[in-house]
């Protein structure tokens, strides 16, 4: 994006570095069981995802679960937020079946790496993976119905344009479900040094 500005860009660089090494197993997500939300976290999809590999659903990075609340039907056109290792693009390619599409934006490429060999291990067909940041979305020529995320909008450092990004989209646009961390904050804004991602706290 052309109007980063230089703290801006340190985030980016920091979440991006951040998920690089949870793709490589040396590092954990700020929104998963291992954290101070175990409780909350433990068991957060009631869509079932038994039937996925366990190196896929172990690199669930999320807080929430999306594809519930979106009630996804066949046919529709989803996009994913920051797809990470990709659970939630193929949890919602079962939904929206054959004749739907899923896309899944990230822009870490370690992680686009991990989806992209999880949907040749499940041989999905209607998943299409793609490098961009969800403030500036790779999906000019596509009609979305749905739009998802899972615990990737609340790091972005510049979240109004996360938002005004998506609601540009081709015009099908009717839902967008997005679970989000918000982390404990001190009563007076954070400064610039404040660190991303978030603490390991959770409200």
């Amino acid at each position: 994006m052309s109007d980063v500005q230089p703290n801006q860009e340190a985030i980016y660089t920091a979440v991006a570095d951040r998920y690089s090494r949870i793709a490589q197993g040396q590092d954990s997500s700020c929104c998963t069981p291992n954290t101070k939300a175990d409780v909350l976290f433990s068991d957060i999809y009631t869509t079932d995802t038994s039937h996925l590999p366990a190196d896929i659903t172990n690199l669930s990075l999320g807080c929430g679960d999306p594809i519930t609340l979106a009630a996804l039907e066949p046919g529709q056109v989803v996009l994913d937020l920051g797809s990470g290792g990709g659970i939630d693009c193929f949890l919602a390619a079962e939904r929206v079946g054959a004749t739907g599409h899923v896309i899944g934006v990230d822009m870490t490429p370690a992680m686009l790496a991990k989806a992209e060999a999880n949907k040749a291990k499940l041989g999905v067909t209607n998943v299409d993976f793609r490098q961009g940041q969800i403030e500036a979305l790779p999906v000019e020529d596509t009609a979305v119905d749905v739009i998802i995320s899972n615990c990737v909008v609340n790091l972005s450092p510049n979240k109004a344009q996360v938002f005004r990004e998506a609601y540009s989209l081709p015009a099908r646009l009717y839902f967008v479900t997005i679970s989000v961390i918000v982390p404990l904050l001190p009563n007076s804004p954070p400064g610039p040094t404040t660190p991303y991602p978030p603490p390991n706290t959770s409200a």
